[in-house]
């Protein structure tokens, strides 16, 4: 094999396998709760 295919296959080999453990990585974040002060001018109409 040529060199320039051994470092092909290499690179196609680390993305593949980035991509597969990007896509195993839990992102999911718990909501946060915000307090915000709600004008009462709104609520007496």
């Amino acid at each position: 094999m040529s060199r320039f295919l051994v470092v092909l296959i290499v690179l196609l080999l680390v993305l593949i396998g980035g991509i597969v453990f990007l896509s195993t990585r839990s992102t999911e974040q718990e909501p946060v709760r915000m307090e915000k002060v709600v004008p009462l001018d709104n609520l007496t109409k």
